[in-house]
């Protein structure tokens, strides 16, 4: 399998991105790391690493993070397929799960699991997020994955780290999305009109809340992409999507954009009135003095 990270300006990051990856249980793996013509120190952290299974490509010349994106799984080799961001990271059991659930599936077309939130330092903020309903564990059809991104009216499937999907289902879906804002999300209800989609309930990977990653005018781009984004699927998937699930998340959007602001004020600073208030509110306990990756099995359980 493949595992391919797009890279940009993630010198703090990206070594402890590439540990992860070469910390797993399951061997047989490549990693392909796309430099989207960093100007920082990134390329040097990834040269110290001496491993044959690392690939480097190069863009010349930086490109959107969707063209990036969708070089970098072209790029790949395996017929199986990770695309895990720069920062974000990974247990070490979890190439080994998913592979098995895929080689014992041939109609899966992707699988996903849970992530903790983590800080700059690798503090868990939040643990357990993503594939919450019920409805997303398991083995599941394309449709009911579909009616859930409508109903959540933000990402209930997982980063891209938390994903793995075949590279034919890739290429017959079209890949990622063009906008940057629904990438993740964006692939995935491309991804499960070629097949079966499978939620693990375990927490795997780890994504990167970095500081200063969420401005406000970020949030207003994204949300204002989401609603296109929803409106497109809708429109796409009529003879699936219901009109319960559009009022559904209609109703539901009011909470989604709370999470997502008490996530950002969280990600700030971990010893604020704010970051317990976001904690609480998200269902989960603050986790204090835990770190994410410094050993990463505790990223496992």
């Amino acid at each position: 399998m493949s595992v391919v990270v797009p890279l940009y300006q993630k010198e703090r990051y990206i070594g402890r991105t590439i540990a992860s990856v070469l910390d797993q249980t399951f061997a047989d793996f490549e990693v392909v790391v796309l430099d989207n013509a960093c100007t920082d120190g990134s390329a040097e952290v990834v040269a110290a690493f001496d491993d044959p299974r690392i690939r480097v490509e190069r863009n010349e010349a930086t490109v959107p993070a969707p063209q990036n994106f969708d070089r970098a799984v072209r790029l790949a080799r395996a017929p199986l397929v990770k695309v895990l961001m720069a920062d974000d990271l990974v247990a070490p059991t979890l190439l080994a799960e998913q592979v098995a659930l895929m080689d014992a599936d041939p109609a899966l077309a992707l699988v996903s699991c849970r992530h903790d939130l983590v800080d700059d330092d690798d503090r868990v903020i939040v643990r357990g997020r993503a594939l919450g309903a019920a409805d997303l564990l398991g083995r599941r059809d394309g449709a009911t994955v579909l009616r859930r991104i409508v109903r959540h009216r933000g990402n209930p499937i997982g980063a891209p780290g938390n994903m793995l999907f075949r590279r034919a289902a890739y290429e017959a879906c079209g890949g990622f999305p063009a906008d940057t804002y629904v990438l993740d999300v964006g692939l995935a209800a491309r991804l499960v009109t070629q097949g079966g989609f499978y939620g693990m309930p375990e927490s795997l990977a780890s994504f990167r809340l970095a500081s200063g990653s969420m401005t406000s005018a970020h949030r207003r781009a994204n949300t204002g992409t989401q609603h296109r984004f929803l409106r497109t699927l809708r429109r796409e998937h009529a003879g699936v999507v219901r009109r319960r699930d559009i009022a559904l998340g209609l109703a539901r959007e009011p909470l989604t954009w709370l999470r997502s602001q008490l996530i950002a004020a969280a990600s700030t600073d971990p010893t604020s009135w704010r970051h317990h208030l976001a904690t609480t509110a998200l269902g989960r306990r603050p986790q204090r003095g835990q770190r994410g990756v410094a050993n990463t099995t505790t990223l496992s359980r």
